[in-house]
Parts: C-alpha cells; structure tokens; sequence
C-alpha cells in the first residue's frame, strides 16, 4: 500500500555549465520542478517534472505543470491508499487528458514512495511492476548527447573527448543546414567503429529525404525523430526508404502509440523517456512490448538533475534497454548537482545501477536546493472541518 499524505512542489534554477543547442532551441539555465512527497510514518522522497520551460518539446511547460499537479494532479492521489504503485496512472486517467509529464512526476514519486517505505531501490521496486519480477542490470551504457556546434570542427573536438571518456555511444544533434557535413566529420575523425547516431528533434520533411538518405552512408545506429512530433504515417514512410534504424521518440506517448508504431513500422528502435509517457506504468508496458517483438528501447535525457537521473537509471535497469542511454555523469551538465554522491560513470562508460541502496540510491540535497528555490508550494489534505453544536436558537422574523 501506499498513500502520499502531502506534496511539496519547488521550482529551481540550475544554470548549465555550457549551453546546450538544438533545432528547437538554446538553454542556458534550467527551470526545474521538483517534488517532495511524504508518505506514512515521516517517510519521504523526491521526484521531477522533466518539463522545459516553453513548449517546445512537449505542449506542457514549467508552468503549466505546477498547474497541472496543484489542481488536477495532487486532489487525485492525496489520501488515497494505491494497493500497488502500478494504480496511479489509471486513477490519473480516468476524465484527463494529457498533461503527461506533469501526472509522470507524481506516478513515479509513488514509485519512489513506495520503495522507500518498503526498504528496497527504486530500479528492485520497478521489476516488479504488474506483479512480473523482471532481471535487472547492475550497470548502464552511457551515451552522451552533443548539442548543434558551430562548425563540422567543434563538433569534432567535442566528439573526440567523449569517445576519449568511454561514452558508448554519441549522440549528434541537427538541423537543416548542420547535418550531414557535421556528422560525416564525425564520423572519419572517429572511425569506422565509432558509435554514433543522429537526433533531429522534428526538424525535417518528407522533402528532406535525399539529405536523409545521405546519413545512410554514415553507418549510425539510428536516426532520432527527424519528422514531426505527433507523425507515425510519415515515418513509415521514410523508415521504408532508409536503411539506419529510425527511432521514435517524441511520437511515443503511450502504449498505444507504441503499438501503433510497431503496426505500421514507423520506426525500429524507441527512446522511451518516462515524462513524455506519463511515468513508469507505462514506461515498463512500452518496454515489455519491445521486448516481446524484438523491439530495442533505450532511456533518453531531458536536462535533468540527479533527482530526475535516478529515475532514469532505474528504469534503463531493466533487460530490454541494450542500447547506451542518455545518463551522463552529473558534472556533464552541473557544476553541483541536488543529490549526493553525483552520478558518475566509470571508463567504461557504464554507470552504476545502486540496486541495493534503498529508494532512490542517492541522497538529496536539501541545503542546495533550498538555495536554489525559487516558489514552493504545499499541497496536502485540508483537515475535516470540526463539528461543533450549540443551543438552538429561534429563527429571527
């Protein structure tokens, strides 16, 4: 059983070490939604909303989540007693429509909840999601993402030092007009045996297919999400006249979409975020549907804090993951992260999955994040009013 008696939402700004470019934008600080939930017996622990700070990945934005979970979100799970953390997403369902990644950052604080009072990590609490225990891996491959850079050079220098480090796969960011020159540097700088893959966050046509066609020589693992947002059809449609993978990302919102992707063969690989989908419920029915066609998925990034990486990684614990995810080490973005230890990874590129440490595996910061605190607000259950009773007394005429 678990029950959220209150909910803490905070809104922090965590500047960047560097800024960090793609087709739809620059960031140089992140607006970040964390919340504090408090279950039975002083228990307690943290989650993030993974969304950005203008709609420009997702519809929902900082705001309109602190919105959406004050007054939709919140009233929906306080005092209710979930048997299983699995319960949450169809109580948020019912009558409610999107506003995913706002109903994620509550379903997977259940999650968290739950392992904490149970005395168990995060990534043992998922496996066993609708009641299948599933393996878990004691490490993760790590990728690491490149934002657009200003020549085919810089990218260069910046793909060399991650090759240098371990990461085990490279993530390049592009856009009309930075895409195949950058990329092909890449690739004879680095070799033939280089793993890397492109990511064009929507920012292409069916008209841009000869130039998409261009990346197949490139030998990638795969070509991220280079049409629309909400496209599947299209997809299909350029998935048939390429030979890299395509893999979806921003189309897969859901199960269903999942299914339908794999009905229409949109795409052959998927980058499953837990935000976008709306939490671990269906993060792990997405997963357990690749898995069973074959399907491989891996866990992608959204700037998060440690907070948000310790869900990440617990996730991409779980046997379909085998391609490297988006779980840089901390100080790939932060010059201090929210949570100690930092997350790091090894020379391998692995980072570590701490399965034995109960909950989220690291400790949050509170001193660091109540510097960076910028609005909070505290939603909890309003007492039952008390009833008292007095003489009656005649109505006035």
């Amino acid at each position: 059983m678990v029950t959220i008696r209150q909910i803490t939402l905070r809104e922090i700004r965590l500047p960047l070490k560097e800024p960090f470019r793609i087709s739809s934008g620059l960031v140089t600080e992140r607006r970040i939604l964390l919340l504090e939930l408090a279950g039975e017996d002083g228990v307690t622990t943290w989650s993030e909303c993974v969304t950005g700070e203008t709609p420009n990945y997702t519809a929902e934005t900082v705001d309109t989540a602190w919105l959406a979970i004050a007054e939709w979100v919140a009233p929906r799970v306080l005092g209710v007693g979930f048997e299983q953390p699995d319960d949450v997403h169809p109580a948020l369902e019912r009558d409610f429509r999107g506003h995913n990644m706002a109903k994620a950052a509550v379903e997977m604080g259940a999650w968290g909840l739950a392992a904490a009072e149970e005395g168990i990590s995060l990534a043992r609490r998922l496996s066993l999601a609708a009641g299948r225990q599933r393996a878990l891996r004691p490490s993760i491959e790590t990728g690491i993402s490149l934002g657009i850079q200003p020549t085919p050079a810089a990218l260069v220098e910046r793909a060399r030092a991650a090759r240098a480090a371990g990461y085990r796969k490279i993530k390049i960011k592009i856009e009309p007009g930075a895409d195949v020159e950058y990329v092909a540097a890449v690739r004879e700088a680095l070799g033939p045996g280089a793993p890397l893959m492109a990511d064009a966050n929507n920012a292409y046509t069916l008209d841009d297919v000869e130039t998409l066609r261009r990346l197949d020589d490139l030998d990638l693992m795969m070509i991220e999400q280079p049409l629309a947002h909400d496209d599947l059809l299209r997809h299909a449609e350029l998935q048939r006249q390429l030979r890299t993978p395509i893999c979806l990302d921003e189309s897969i919102t859901s199960l269903a979409r999942a299914e339908d992707m794999l009905a229409l063969q949109s795409g052959r690989i998927v980058n499953i975020k837990p935000g976008r989908v709306g939490g671990f419920a269906q993060s792990v029915a997405i997963h357990d549907l690749c898995l069973a066609h074959g399907v491989p998925v891996w866990c992608g990034g959204m700037l998060e804090s440690g907070v948000g990486r310790s869900y990440n990684v617990a996730l991409a614990a779980l046997p379909g993951f085998t391609k490297p995810g988006d779980l840089s080490p901390s100080d790939r973005y932060w010059a201090r992260d929210v949570v100690t230890p930092p997350w790091t990874m090894d020379r391998e590129g692995r980072v570590t999955v701490p399965i034995d440490r109960p909950g989220l595996g690291v400790t949050v910061d509170v001193d660091r994040i109540e510097e960076l605190t910028v609005r909070q607000r505290v939603l909890a259950l309003l007492p039952a009013p008390r009833v008292t009773t007095s003489p009656a007394r005649p109505l006035a005429q």
